[in-house]
C-alpha cells in the first residue's frame, strides 16, 4: 500500500477505471457471442438485427479505449464478412451441438425408450388379466352346466295369482 496520498488517490482512480474498463470489455465480448451464436443456430433474421447493434458496441469500445480503432475495423469486418457469406450461399451453417446438448437428447431418448418399455410390458400384464378373467367366466360357466345336468330341474306348475283363481271361481254371466 503507497503512503503518499497522491499515490493511495491514484490507487482508488486505478481501481474505478479497471472496473469500468472491465464492464465495457464485457459488453463488447458478449455483444459478438450473442452475435455469433445467432449465426450458429441457424437464425439468420435475429443475426441480421444484432449486427448494427454488435458493430454500435465495438465502436463504443473504441471511443472508452478498449480497443484500438484498428482492431475494432478488424472485427466489425468478420462479423459483417460471416453474415454475407452466409446470405450469398458461400458458407452453410451447420448447427452445432455441444456435449452438453448431446448428453441431454440421449437421456431424453433414454427415457422415451423406457416410457415405451414400461407401456408395452402394462399392455402384456393387462392382455394376461383379461385372459385370466375370460378363464374364470369360462370355467365358471363349465362347472354351472356341470351341475345343471347332474340336477334336473323339477317342472312346477305355474302359480296362478290370487285374481285368477277368484276368476275362475265365479260364475260366468252370459
Amino acid at each position: 500500500m503507497p503512503n503518499i496520498k497522491s499515490a493511495k488517490k491514484r490507487v482508488l482512480i486505478t481501481k474505478k477505471k479497471n472496473a469500468r474498463n472491465r464492464s465495457d470489455r464485457s459488453k463488447v465480448n458478449n455483444a459478438i457471442k450473442a452475435f455469433n451464436k445467432a449465426i450458429d443456430s441457424a437464425n439468420i433474421e435475429e443475426a441480421e438485427r444484432l449486427l448494427p447493434i454488435t458493430m454500435s458496441i465495438i465502436d463504443k469500445g473504441v471511443t472508452a479505449g478498449i480497443l484500438h480503432k484498428n482492431a475494432a475495423a478488424n472485427k466489425k469486418s468478420a462479423l459483417s464478412k460471416r453474415i454475407s457469406d452466409i446470405k450469398s450461399g458461400k458458407v452453410t451453417v451447420t448447427v452445432k451441438k455441444d456435449n452438453k446438448t448431446i448428453a441431454a437428447e440421449k437421456a431424453r431418448a433414454a427415457k422415451e425408450a423406457r416410457e415405451a418399455a414400461r407401456a408395452e410390458f402394462r399392455a402384456k400384464q393387462q392382455e394376461k388379466e383379461a385372459d385370466k378373467a375370460e378363464q374364470k367366466k369360462k370355467k365358471a360357466t363349465k362347472e354351472k352346466e356341470k351341475v345343471a345336468e347332474e340336477k334336473p330341474k323339477k317342472e312346477k306348475a305355474p302359480k296362478k295369482s290370487k285374481k285368477a283363481e277368484t276368476a275362475e271361481d265365479a260364475p260366468k254371466a252370459e
